[in-house]
């Protein structure tokens, strides 16, 4: 900070941050130097703001049939700006105008799960999570798209073959099931 004038007993401190515990100590100083620091005041609580960070890294995605998948990136308490801190989640279908609202009270929260059976699988949503606390809603995260989960695969590979290899050894093979829209990637095979 700027230094004092020697006459002057009081200064204001600025840009500190919300509802996080200050103390403060004054150092004297001349031409000659500077003196010892004085002891700390007591701790001072800075008054609650409404939180202005929003969380970063909104993605999700996966999940089962019928369920979108939202994460985030928590919300350190130093940028929580006062009590009764949590989440708002907003998302809608891609194309769709209005807007579904969610909100998580838990401050430790990074997932929040919608389930509904008229969700379609690997369907595209806008994603956008908020924060709030008791002073009232804060900033928005920008808007992320993110899929509804994946359904099981509906088709069976086709082109089976077994060739001997040996006495001990039968190489299967197969053609690959194509990525479909509606059934997702496929993650793996199980030969029986």
């Amino acid at each position: 900070p700027e230094v004092i004038n020697g006459r002057t007993h009081k200064a204001t401190v600025v840009d500190l941050s919300p509802w996080v515990e200050y103390e403060f100590r004054v150092v004297a100083s001349n031409s000659v130097g500077i003196g010892e620091p004085s002891r700390p005041s007591a701790l001072l609580k800075t008054k609650a703001a409404v939180p202005v960070v929003a969380p970063t890294n909104v993605s999700g995605g996966g999940g089962s049939r019928s369920e979108l998948v939202i994460t985030w990136e928590p919300i350190l308490e130093e940028l929580q700006n006062g009590e009764g801190f949590g989440y708002v989640i907003m998302f809608r279908p891609l194309g769709s105008a209005t807007w579904t609202k969610a909100v998580v009270a838990s401050v430790e929260s990074n997932k929040y799960i919608y389930r509904n059976e008229s969700i379609t699988p690997l369907s595209p949503f806008e994603v956008k999570v908020g924060v709030y606390n008791n002073e009232g809603e804060g900033t928005l995260s920008s808007v992320s798209i993110v899929y509804s989960g994946e359904d099981e695969p509906t088709m069976a590979p086709a082109g089976t073959a077994a060739l001997s290899v040996s006495a001990a050894e039968v190489e299967v093979s197969w053609q690959p099931i194509a990525w479909n829209r509606h059934t997702g990637r496929v993650l793996g095979y199980e030969v029986r």
